[in-house]
């Protein structure tokens, strides 16, 4: 009796063969189920499409402003979506080539006119479209169409991910190659067309700013303050050097009140925080983008002798370290010195040549320099006074008096004959 009950042909034993008949038959049903179903789709894909380009062209208004080029071409993307949903639901498996079958298909200009807010836009209209046809066929239809919705707008946001990834890299790389050949000089016919495909909005002045490389170097942090401060830059790092190419830009107006553009020398202090520690040498403005050479240069020249100058402020402008530029060679600096200095004053008056001589050579006395041209000290205080008026620097400063004195000298090495520094003669000594 015991036997009958827990032996091979027990009824438990019979239960799990009919429960295993029973699943297959199941899955039977669920097979045939989805063949009809997918048939029944196929044969509805020509209508889903059809009825998804018209819905586009009611609720989009972005699809229906397009050329008929790109509409036709946004009309494939939306049939491939359509077709590979068809494959996937017959084979679920085949989800992540499927998905990038999309995209594959789409014109490469397609990629750069739509968005990726447009892209699931259309995602959403075409999985609306496809829910209204199958509401009443299949809950399992509307459900994997759910699921392969997601799928396909993870995929282009993957697409749009790694075309932003490589236009960010190209970027880059074209960046520095343009810092590149404003630093070298070497700008040729090119050089426009590569600024404007950085997308440059600067326009007017530009200046150039050279100071060492942070540890870790924030470049968004850099753009995000150069914009605030309306001005466009081109960033540059040069191993230990990082240079900044600043570009006066259009800011909005606010509230109706006028847009004041900063100096480079405040917008330069405001950057100031994202250089490494060292000197930061400020170029002089040039009028455009394509003269950021001249700047570039007086600034790198000022940054290789910014540290003979003890004090210098940071940041400092290149134009401020003349002398020191001088001393090392840099031709530029030397004519500077020449143009805006010995020039203008020997052309102005002899006199005041001849007082700013002497007052330099006598330690900046106005006493000693009365005595040396026999003057009275007013008259050399005047006179120093028109040196100042006539050049902008003014001589009774230390700082001001070596600029001054080293263009003196570079002026006298430059002229032709050798002159007398004092106009007036000394007078004989007077016999007693």
């Amino acid at each position: 009796m015991t036997d009958s009950t827990v032996g091979p042909g027990s009824p438990s034993t019979g239960g799990t063969g009919s429960d295993r008949s029973s699943g297959e038959n199941v899955r039977a049903e669920a097979a045939v189920e989805k063949a009809e179903t997918l048939a029944w789709l196929r044969r509805i894909s020509g209508d889903l499409a059809t009825a998804t380009i018209q819905r586009l062209e009611e609720t989009l208004p972005w699809y229906a402003e397009m050329p008929p080029a790109r509409r036709s071409a946004v009309g494939l993307v939306a049939q491939a979506g359509i077709t590979s949903f068809l494959q996937w639901f017959e084979e679920p498996a085949s989800t992540p080539a499927i998905a990038a079958d999309i995209f594959a298909a789409a014109p490469r200009e397609l990629l750069r006119s739509v968005s990726l807010t447009q892209t699931l836009q259309l995602v959403r209209v075409t999985v609306e479209v496809m829910e209204e046809r199958v509401a009443g066929r299949s809950e399992k239809v509307r459900e994997a169409m759910l699921s392969y919705s997601r799928e396909v707008a993870f995929a282009a946001a993957d697409v749009y991910a790694r075309a932003a990834e490589a236009r960010g890299l190209w970027d880059a790389r074209l960046e520095a190659l343009v810092v590149d050949s404003i630093l070298t000089g070497e700008a040729d016919d090119e050089l426009p067309s590569r600024i404007a495909a950085l997308g440059w909005h600067g326009h007017g002045e530009v200046s150039v700013l050279v100071g060492t490389t942070p540890p870790q170097l924030d470049v968004d942090q850099v753009r995000r303050t150069a914009r605030k401060l309306g001005v466009d830059v081109l960033i540059g790092v040069q191993g230990l050097r990082l240079v900044l190419v600043l570009g006066r830009a259009d800011l909005p107006a606010r509230g109706g009140a006028e847009v004041v553009e900063l100096p480079f020398t405040d917008i330069a202090k405001r950057l100031e925080p994202g250089f490494g520690s060292g000197h930061l040498v400020l170029g002089p403005a040039v009028p455009a983008l394509v003269d950021a050479g001249q700047s570039a240069r007086a600034a790198l020249a000022g940054f290789a002798v910014a540290r003979a100058w003890r004090h210098a402020p940071r940041p400092v402008e290149a134009d401020d370290l003349l002398p020191e530029r001088a001393l090392a060679g840099d031709a530029v600096a030397k004519q500077t010195l020449v143009d805006r200095v010995y020039r203008p004053l020997h052309a102005h008056s002899a006199d005041l040549v001849a007082t700013l001589w002497s007052y330099l050579d006598n330690g900046r006395s106005l006493e000693a320099t009365a005595r040396e041209l026999y003057v009275h000290p007013n008259t050399v205080r005047y006179r120093l006074k028109r040196v100042s008026e006539v050049i902008g620097w003014d001589a009774t400063g230390p700082r001001e008096a070596l600029i001054l004195q080293t263009a003196l000298i570079l002026g006298s090495i430059g002229t032709d004959a050798t002159r007398r520094r004092g106009v007036g003669k000394r007078r004989p000594p007077q016999p007693h």
